[in-house]
């Protein structure tokens, strides 16, 4: 069942030619939403000094989408042993790591791993010895980090929120990354009442930081925070908000950053949830979907990014409100690349008797865009504005309402483009991500900065390393 096996077994060796004292078997695991899978699992010590010379028991599952997908790693505390909970080890003695978190395969390796978890333990020992006494009242506690740890987790506080729904209607979305804008998207989406869970999956170092810890503090009713990507199985839509925060000297740095986090993110995101939709919001939009397509494999309809949603409603506000231009509102979509250079767009052409008369139309109405689109110039993307774009689309994906939404999408074969490269098109969005692509108003000024938009963006992606 181990889908490179080889690999897997070439690794394995390696880690019983260095570390010896390691067993092997099969068991079943337990994730955290009541799935089971037998996995390969090894158990062993691991040599820490740290004063004096310690052996750390630990416990590694190895997935069976490995070595594309990182170990999850527990500690194995025996009975006169304590957890000290710290930035690499939780209360459950379920062990997280900046190596875990951007694992790449084939340059990252379990013996890699352990040597990470050895120099982490170094700098913070994460067990204690307990008093007899401690040990009798702790023996409650180790009996459930063993369960944990074997994969026999008490499912009744797992019970699926909802009241027993069908699984099969059982929404649930998944916000991979915890600074500002993946919490604005969680509290957007809970706010929007559209999924009957959240989950805010946080991959930063250390616990209890910013946002994340206030969310804990004032729990919200369906969300959970988790750093185990298990807990994202099987979410109908998985929103991306992660961005590097690397020492990148350029522009194309600062997005093979990105790539390279990626990388260790949607391989184990499109294990868990292999008919969801992904939703980008990551920067810049158009290259990391591009990014999300390549590595998760997926269909390009259940692909899709941000993109100009959110300036797209805002323009058809402006029309609507500010300019008092309702009819042609209804037609009127932001499309290209999110930023600078948005372009003006419509979807259907208002029927003249003539061509004097269609010229005129064409006019008024560029007249009305330039006008908007002067208004739209002033209005930043903030976090909580993309949070709440964010659940406007998730809400048309979820509830399958089949309404057009400017999103980045793959635009091959639309407008004379012949690259792979995601841009904002308006699209018919439904429970499987993009149904339809609108046709757009044939205009050759617009045509010409689309074109020009996707050579650029595909000239930026042939100089990324995937």
């Amino acid at each position: 069942q181990y889908k490179f096996r080889d690999l897997t077994i070439e690794e394995l060796k390696n880690v019983n030619k260095t570390y010896p004292n390691f067993t092997f078997s099969m068991n079943t695991y337990t994730f955290k939403d009541g799935s089971q899978k037998d996995l390969l699992n090894f158990s062993g010590t691991v040599p820490v000094k740290y004063g004096n010379s310690y052996n750390i028991p630990i416990h590694l599952w190895i997935l069976d989408s490995h070595p594309f997908a990182p170990p999850i790693c527990f500690l194995k505390p025996t009975v006169n042993m304590g957890i000290s909970v710290g930035k690499h080890v939780d209360a459950h003695g379920r062990i997280y790591l900046p190596y875990l978190q951007n694992w790449s395969h084939p340059k990252s390796t379990v013996i890699g791993l352990i040597k990470e978890m050895i120099a982490k333990f170094e700098e913070e020992l994460p067990l204690y010895s307990l008093s007899s006494s401690d040990a009798a009242r702790q023996s409650e506690l180790l009996s459930y980090i063993a369960k944990i740890t074997e994969g026999e987790t008490d499912m009744k506080s797992k019970s699926k929120i909802g009241g027993g729904k069908n699984e099969g209607y059982f929404n649930k979305i998944t916000v991979v990354g915890a600074g500002d804008l993946g919490i604005a998207c969680v509290l957007a989406v809970a706010a929007k009442g559209a999924a009957d869970k959240v989950v805010l999956l946080d991959l930063s170092e250390g616990a209890g930081k910013g946002g994340t810890m206030d969310l804990e503090i004032f729990a919200l009713p369906n969300v959970e925070i988790s750093k185990d990507f298990s807990a994202s199985a099987d979410s109908k839509v998985v929103v991306l908000t992660v961005n590097s925060l690397g020492n990148a000297q350029t522009y194309l740095d600062v997005i093979q950053s990105n790539v390279d986090l990626f990388r260790g993110i949607i391989p184990a995101i499109s294990h868990y949830s292999q008919n969801t939709v992904l939703l980008v919001a990551s920067h810049p939009v158009e290259v990391m979907t591009y990014v999300s397509w390549k590595l998760s494999a997926f269909p390009k309809s259940r692909v899709i990014g941000v993109g100009a949603n959110l300036d797209t409603e805002r323009f058809q506000y402006i029309l609507t409100n500010i300019l008092k231009a309702q009819v042609l509102a209804k037609d009127a979509w932001i499309i290209g690349e999110q930023g600078e250079d948005k372009v003006p767009s419509w979807t259907s052409c208002n029927l003249v008797a003539n061509q004097t008369e269609a010229m005129a139309v064409r006019n008024s109405r560029e007249e009305v865009a330039n006008r908007a689109m002067e208004v739209l110039k002033g209005k930043g993307q903030r976090s909580w504005s993309v949070g709440l774009s964010v659940a406007d689309l998730t809400d048309s994906i979820l509830k399958d309402k089949r309404k057009v939404h400017s999103v980045s999408t793959l635009a091959k074969g639309c407008c004379n483009i012949n690259s792979e490269v995601f841009i904002s098109l308006p699209c018919i969005l439904g429970t499987n991500g993009v149904i339809e692509m609108v046709k757009l108003e044939e205009d050759p000024l617009v045509q010409e900065k689309l074109q020009s938009t996707a050579g650029s963006i595909h000239d930026l992606q042939q100089q990324l390393k995937l």
